[in-house]
């Protein structure tokens, strides 16, 4: 069977692959997301008692299944061999097939007027043994897989079925035999399939190992196989009058389009069951190994990660180095539990949490709260990760604030206008002119009608990516030696989606506004500046307050109030940098006894540096 992108050829080492890893397995559950023609189901359907498929064509899961049940049909009921029967005679029908894709009904050369009419009769014939009961699911599902395979055989077109050939090519001349698929010894004892979006059903399959193989590029499956899919559907839909298409809209894949794939992956990695994933993805493909492996390790165990590539025919098992040209890879990772998964914000924010997340839920309260408040949300690397019904992000700076929201929008629409700005200014790390001249255009704009998403840009190619302003509120950062990415475009793709699924409400207040949000149900965690450092956003010259031991005094009533609540709160705060020490906060903790634990590996460049979380439980 010819067909687009057929993992025929990767096989062996997909299996090698799997051997490594001691996955091959029989009580391990195997779900192939993205079938195909079925060759690695094929392939494995030996090694596991239980093997899922999935395809958003019914002709693809039908091919792939008949594999698994090949070597299992013995057509008891039916009573002689139905490949003899049907080769035996010479029955024809004037059916659909005849009718709009041969010369005997149209002007469509996909198949001789003679190959067509014995292709309706085979289709014919084989839904009558089943409608007669004749033959069971296995059979009848082989049974169209060979049907597939014959037609394949004899048709008039270059291996898809998006146009047919003007001439007619000489294995199209030849008389139609129904043949045998090939398929390897071995009979699935238990398959299950699904004609779905892979993204629609990936969070209700449970098992144990996930291989993907979704499309590399702009070819849709559908329109390239459509008269498959319209052979075993057997429906007799509306057609193009020009191609004799069936309509392609419910075939279409968003895999198929820049960044939506990158989406879609991100979401699939992020929501399967299994415990292993494995894709299958080509150098010439949307999305990139660097941003392949930048997601696969976000979830999974880091040093489990494989990158195998294979050049040709040739493939060696490295760190993701090969030769260059065309190359296959194969990826795998193993998934690390979702609690254990950090988000980090696509902001590079000064103070950013991101890597003591994990200390931070270490001493989350024992007891559970329905809502979290990020008093000074920043970046929300502590926000995005923490579970909570309800979450609230507040930052004092109304730019900030702006951005964290805008990345809870539609994450393809907001990709495609980043991407057209940066193609409109030429943005690039060695070009000065066209970031200066987007900051203009940003800057001239009216303060309540600027994009979030074009300040986001500007900071994407700005001097160390930092959020800057003046004290009239002008984007001032200078240019830059950074851009977006492939790791960022990973990171930003992950933390868009958790803010979307995420239940969040956006302030913008000061920090002590918010203690008529707290409930005994809340946690709140302050993250505020540290008076002993500065950054570019409280430095108290950009247009926005500063941090002063008043500043920090204010903080000490609000935590106080919420601890007269019977609320909880959690503040991150530093009380030595070298010969700075913050003795007020550290009396104010010990006189109301509040829990001081030191953070052992200090997130700071100083070596002097005592961090700590307070907490009042």
């Amino acid at each position: 069977m010819r067909y687009l992108g057929s993992k025929e050829s990767l096989t062996e080492p997909i299996i090698q692959l799997l051997a490594e890893k001691g996955l091959l397995q029989r009580n391990l559950v195997f779900f192939d997301a993205f079938c195909g023609m079925g060759s690695v189901s094929d392939a494995i359907k030996s090694s596991y008692d239980h093997v899922i498929i999935n395809d958003s064509l019914k002709c693809s899961s039908t091919f792939a299944l008949g594999k698994l049940y090949a070597h299992g049909c013995n057509f008891e009921k039916l009573g002689f061999d139905p490949f003899v029967f049907l080769n035996s005679n010479q029955e024809s029908r004037r059916d659909f097939i005849y009718e709009n894709y041969s010369p005997g009904g149209s002007d469509r050369m996909y198949f001789s007027a003679e190959n067509a009419g014995r292709i309706d009769y085979f289709r014919f014939q084989i839904e009558e043994w089943k409608k007669e009961d004749l033959i069971n699911d296995h059979e009848y599902v082989y049974l169209l897989a060979c049907l597939m395979e014959s037609v394949s055989d004899v048709s008039n077109t270059a291996g898809v079925y998006g146009a047919f050939l003007k001439h007619w090519d000489s294995r199209a001349k030849k008389p139609i035999v129904f043949s045998r698929i090939d398929a390897k010894d071995g009979v699935c004892p238990n398959a299950d399939y699904f004609n779905e979006k892979i993204e629609n059903i990936i969070g209700n399959i449970e098992c144990d190992i996930l291989y993907l193989d979704p499309p590399y590029t702009q070819n849709q499956y559908g329109t390239q196989y459509h008269l498959l899919e319209t052979l075993i559907l057997n429906d007799n839909p509306t057609i193009s009058k020009v191609t004799g298409s069936r309509p392609t809209g419910p075939m279409r894949s968003d895999w198929s389009k820049m960044y939506h794939a990158h989406i879609l992956f991100d979401k699939v990695v992020a929501e399967t069951k299994a415990s292993h994933v494995i894709l299958s993805y080509n150098n010439d493909g949307f999305m990139s190994k660097e941003f392949i492996e930048s997601t696969l390790k976000r979830y999974g165990v880091e040093d489990s990660f494989v990158c195998i590539a294979i050049d040709y025919k040739k493939y060696n098992n490295t760190k993701c180095q090969g030769a260059e040209g065309h190359q296959e890879y194969l990826f795998y990772i193993e998934k690390k539990p979702i609690k254990d998964v950090v988000v980090e914000s696509p902001l590079n924010y000064t103070g950013s949490k991101s890597k003591m997340v994990e200390i931070i839920r270490k001493h989350l309260p024992k007891q559970p709260f329905d809502t979290l408040v990020d008093a000074f949300g920043g970046g929300f690397n502590v926000g995005i990760n923490i579970p909570s019904k309800e979450t609230i992000y507040n930052d004092i700076n109304p730019f900030v604030e702006g951005l964290i929201k805008s990345f809870s929008g539609d994450v393809y629409s907001y990709l495609m206008y980043v991407s057209k700005l940066i193609n409109k200014y030429s943005l690039s790390p060695d070009n000065k002119d066209g970031y200066l001249a987007l900051r203009k255009k940003y800057n001239e704009t009216p303060i309540n009608k600027r994009d979030p998403r074009m300040l986001y840009t500007l900071i994407l190619y700005g001097f160390q990516q930092q959020i800057r302003f003046n004290t009239s509120h002008e984007f001032n950062n200078p240019a830059g030696s950074r851009w977006f990415n492939e790791c960022l475009l990973s990171k930003f793709i992950t933390f868009a989606r958790c803010s979307k699924t995420k239940n969040v409400e956006y302030c913008n207040l000061s920090f002590d506004k918010l203690i008529d949000r707290v409930t005994t149900d809340t946690l709140v965690y302050a993250d505020p500046p540290y008076r002993s450092t500065l950054g570019v956003y409280n430095d108290g010259k950009r247009g926005f307050e500063g941090w002063t031991i008043k500043h920090e005094q204010n903080l000490c009533l609000f935590l106080d109030q919420i601890n007269e609540l019977g609320s909880r709160f959690m503040l991150s705060y530093v009380l030595r940098v070298d010969d700075f020490y913050n003795k007020e906060i550290a009396e104010w903790a010990a006189n109301k006894h509040y829990n001081v634990i030191d953070i052992e590996t200090p997130q700071g460049r100083y070596n002097n540096r005592r961090e700590v979380l307070i907490t009042n439980y």
